[in-house]
């Protein structure tokens, strides 16, 4: 076995990989909530329109779309392994652990939160990224050029109020999940000091409630500008 095998299927490794996909994803998911502001862009979603095709045509963002499946996958299986390590190497509890004292709760059901996480992607991929490559959509035309109109898709999904509180549920489950995902992703790669630690914390808190509440702001959005 390879010294990169061996790396991979210890321990350490496997929390490096589950730290390194982890962070990969939250710069994802900073990239993706900044091109999907312009659903509030007042202008028919033209620019929504033209970023998508940017986004499913452009060479290197394909690239960084493989990229980010391949993270995705990484770091479920990862979780799935060190998850039933960690069981195997307990195998009883201790008794009396008052884990809800030494630990937060999130911290302690990343496990259900990624799995909850993971079916609403199912669910998005589904209703969106599918249907945008695959599926018969609409077409629109911006300055002789044509383009799949995405923005009519979104724009139709968000009205209904079930799908509306599936996202906005499911954007909290995500705050929660990246709250303790972002410092502990860094902790694993040995980023601790005194001086920069709290600074990280405070960074992974913003975060964990901003890009949420952004992606949440969204659907809510498109659902109340549709009722006028």
């Amino acid at each position: 076995m390879s010294w990169v095998s061996k790396t991979l299927n210890s321990t350490l490794g496997r929390k490096l990989m589950m730290a390194l996909t982890g962070l990969f994803l939250i710069i994802f998911l900073l990239g993706h909530v900044s091109g999907n502001t312009l659903l509030f862009k007042n202008d028919g979603g033209e620019a929504f329109n033209i970023y998508a095709k940017f986004m499913t045509t452009n060479p290197a963002v394909k690239i960084l779309s493989y990229l980010t499946y391949i993270s995705v996958i990484a770091h479920v299986v990862y979780s799935i392994i060190l998850t039933k390590y960690n069981k195997s190497a307990r195998p009883v509890a201790y008794a009396n652990s008052k884990a809800s004292t030494n630990s937060s709760w999130n911290s302690r059901n990343m496990g259900i939160l990624g799995t909850i996480i993971l079916i609403f992607l199912a669910v998005h991929l589904q209703g969106f990224w599918y249907k945008m490559h695959w599926g018969d959509m609409p077409v629109v035309s911006y300055g002789g050029e044509q383009y799949k109109d995405l923005y009519t898709i979104v724009n139709f999904a968000f009205q209904s109020e079930l799908l509306v509180a599936l996202y906005v549920v499911a954007m909290g489950f995500l705050g929660l999940h990246l709250s303790h995902g972002f410092q502990s992703a860094f902790q694993t790669l040995g980023l601790n000091h005194v001086k920069y630690s709290p600074a990280i914390q405070k960074l992974g808190l913003a975060f964990s409630i901003i890009v949420p509440a952004l992606f949440a702001s969204m659907p809510i959005y498109i659902y109340f500008i549709n009722m006028n």
